[in-house]
């Protein structure tokens, strides 16, 4: 038996939700535990890769030459200014992946490939963090098959829970086909205002509707998270005493209470 990181894929259909802010710093967060984390940007828009400082220059091989080209970890994995958080870094090339993979047989198996190999554990990961494209396509499903759950970022605003069944379908359609053991890691309320009916209305939604798969950390609108990413660090780096910060550590530790049981492989 050998230890395997735990995958997990950070997603939701809807843009603007908190998907990659969440996924660069529940990582830091996790870092800061101690943990060893990898995030793989898988949005074409790079903006995981910025946001941890990897200038477009110094992204020498990315997650297309990963998926496309089949550049093995060793060659794509970066490190970042953060103590114990990786990356491989994106670049707009990824736009073109889908249709470039298309033809390939195993076009919904390469980030399995990639991933769930013994190669990866002479790096020491604990979790692995896909920040994948606000789109359920080619790419988004890729990472489902490899991963071990899905969270999701909730926006608390008007029409939040609208796009979710989709996403759950979608979740769903994986199991079915090809990855029966993916399960939903929780969903995750972002950009949340406590003073706002609408975000506490969102909350009360979401819990009748979702019950314990909604975490019980909620991330609040905070400037500083806002601010952090212009600054190309994780707020927990910018500014550590701010409530943002707070969160993301309360969610870390959710995330690890939850998972107190290693993921094995044979």
């Amino acid at each position: 038996m050998t230890k395997m990181p735990k995958i997990i894929s950070i997603t939701n259909q809807k843009g603007g939700v908190g998907k990659t802010t969440t996924t660069i710093n529940l990582a830091a967060a996790l870092a800061e535990q101690g943990l060893q984390v990898l995030i793989i940007d898988l949005d074409p828009q790079g903006n995981a890769s910025t946001g941890l400082g990897i200038e477009p220059d110094d992204r020498k091989y990315t997650t297309y030459d990963m998926l496309v080209d089949g550049k093995p970890l060793d060659d794509v994995i970066m490190p970042t200014g953060t103590v114990g958080l990786s990356i491989i870094p994106s670049t707009v090339d990824l736009s073109s992946a889908d249709l470039e993979l298309v033809k390939n047989q195993r076009r919904t198996q390469l980030m399995f490939d990639a991933l769930r190999t013994k190669n990866i554990e002479k790096f020491g990961f604990d979790y692995v963090l896909i920040d994948c494209p606000p789109s359920l396509n080619l790419l988004t499903v890729n990472a489902m098959v490899a991963s071990h759950s899905v969270l999701i970022p909730l926006q608390s605003e008007f029409f939040a829970l609208e796009g979710l069944s989709q996403l759950m379908l979608s979740v769903r359609q994986v199991r079915a086909s090809a990855n029966p053991n993916l399960r939903i890691e929780g969903v995750v309320l972002t950009m949340f205002d406590g003073r706002n009916n609408l975000s506490q209305q969102v909350e009360t939604d979401a819990r009748d509707n979702l019950g314990e798969l909604v975490f019980q950390t909620i991330i609040p609108r905070n400037v500083r998270v806002s601010e952090a990413p212009s600054f190309a660090m994780p707020v927990l780096e910018y500014d550590p005493a701010s409530k943002g910060a707070a969160a993301y550590r309360d969610l870390a530790l959710e995330l690890i209470k939850n998972n107190e049981k290693p993921i094995k492989a044979a």
